[in-house]
């Protein structure tokens, strides 16, 4: 029987897909059940690990917070995404990944039974570290339009702020590609200030944005310095999955109890890549631009292929989502059929949120090319309709 803190952990579903998905040994297959990319990280990233392996230095416990290089890029780096000032050596650690990092900073701030304000649908590694932490999930939901998502403002009107500790937000979202406007950044905000909370802003996609979207940082609006925890990884943007490598930044008060909890959970970053993160974050030609334009292309791409479906548009981010529900079936059933006829890698989005997230299945287009993605609409077809 597993202990009480687990009862209410799931299973996120890609384990399942990518594991089935490998076992066909098929080339055919399209994989666009996991958040992985074909796009290479910047060259100045890649140079610098093929040394840090030969660096002796690299290969240590210390510093146990990150490199003061590395600390001091991602307070930069954070900075100007929030037009604020950061003392990298007080309000910023180095974590083993920004989902490390999440965790670190749910741990330093939830007390058992604490609410913690979240969209709905959202990726389900979240969920299930807040209840880790000891908080309790609470979903606003996001309203599926054909143009995209948007946050259901008149939902969240109707949560009571008192219990909530905390609003762990991320802009563009998983599995949707949500990006918050302005206005509804506004409402977030409000919400946050009446409940006193912190907001945990996870920028992992933060720049992953579709037509000429600019980026918002909560941090940004007026009196929100001191209640914002910004906790960013080179995983997507710098297409730096295997790396391991996230920050937070935030109040030094709030750091220190992070920093506390991160030397007891996984001690450590990655020595040899913590150094090449902070060369691809500083180097001129880090590749995002040109990245965010191919990402997109894919989107497109793969949106008109299942046009035919109830897909919702993605503003940004890798990835976006499918209602099957019309077609009298559940996500995990299409993502079944969608392996077994259609020769499609898709993760069902059961437990990714309230009880509707099992009427969804998820599209990565971050991993195929579009010359791949181009004819998918015809599989989708043979297996949801005509088989």
């Amino acid at each position: 029987m597993s202990v009480t803190r687990l009862q209410h952990i799931t299973q996120i579903g890609v384990e399942q897909m990518g594991d089935l998905a490998d076992s066909l040994e098929d080339a055919e297959v399209l994989r666009l059940e996991n958040l992985d990319t074909d796009l290479r990280p910047p060259k100045s990233a890649l140079e610098f690990t093929r040394q840090a392996v030969d660096d002796d230095e690299a290969n240590s416990y210390l510093p146990f917070f990150g490199l003061d290089v590395m600390r001091q890029t991602a307070a930069k780096l954070v900075g100007k995404q929030a037009g604020q000032d950061y003392d990298w050596k007080t309000e910023c650690v180095i974590s083993a990944g920004g989902l490390s990092g999440i965790l670190n900073v749910l741990l330093a701030t939830l007390e058992p039974g604490d609410q913690v304000l979240m969209t709905d649908p959202v990726y389900v590694g979240l969920i299930n570290r807040v209840r880790l932490a000891g908080g309790v999930p609470v979903f606003v939901p996001l309203r599926p339009t054909g143009e995209g998502w948007r946050l259901d403002r008149e939902a969240l009107e109707k949560i009571d702020p008192k219990k909530v500790r905390a609003a762990l937000l991320m802009s563009p979202a998983m599995p949707t590609g949500a990006v918050f406007t302005q206005e509804e950044w506004g409402a977030l905000i409000d919400f946050c200030r009446a409940a006193d909370c912190w907001l945990i802003n996870n920028t992992a996609m933060e720049r992953i944005l579709f037509d000429g979207r600019e980026v918002i940082h909560p941090a940004s609006y007026p009196g929100m310095r001191d209640k914002v925890i910004t906790v960013g990884s080179a995983s997507k943007e710098y297409r730096m999955i295997g790396w391991r490598v996230g920050w937070v930044v935030g109040p030094a008060e709030i750091i220190a109890d992070v920093a506390r909890v991160s030397i007891s959970n996984v001690v450590c970053q990655t020595g040899i890549a913590m150094g090449a993160v902070a060369a691809a974050i500083n180097d001129p030609e880090d590749g995002i631009q040109e990245s965010v334009a191919t990402w997109q292309e894919r989107h497109d791409v793969l949106l008109n292929e299942v046009a035919d479906f109830k897909a919702i548009p993605a503003h940004g981010g890798w990835s976006f989502l499918v209602d099957v529900s019309s077609l009298g079936m559940d996500g995990p059933t299409a993502s079944r059929r969608l392996l077994e006829v259609g020769k499609i890698a898709a993760t069902p989005m059961e437990n990714w949120g309230s009880e509707k997230s099992k009427n969804y299945v998820r599209l990565v287009y971050s991993n195929e090319p579009a010359q791949r993605l181009r004819g998918s609409g015809e599989r989708f077809r043979a297996a949801l309709i005509d088989s």
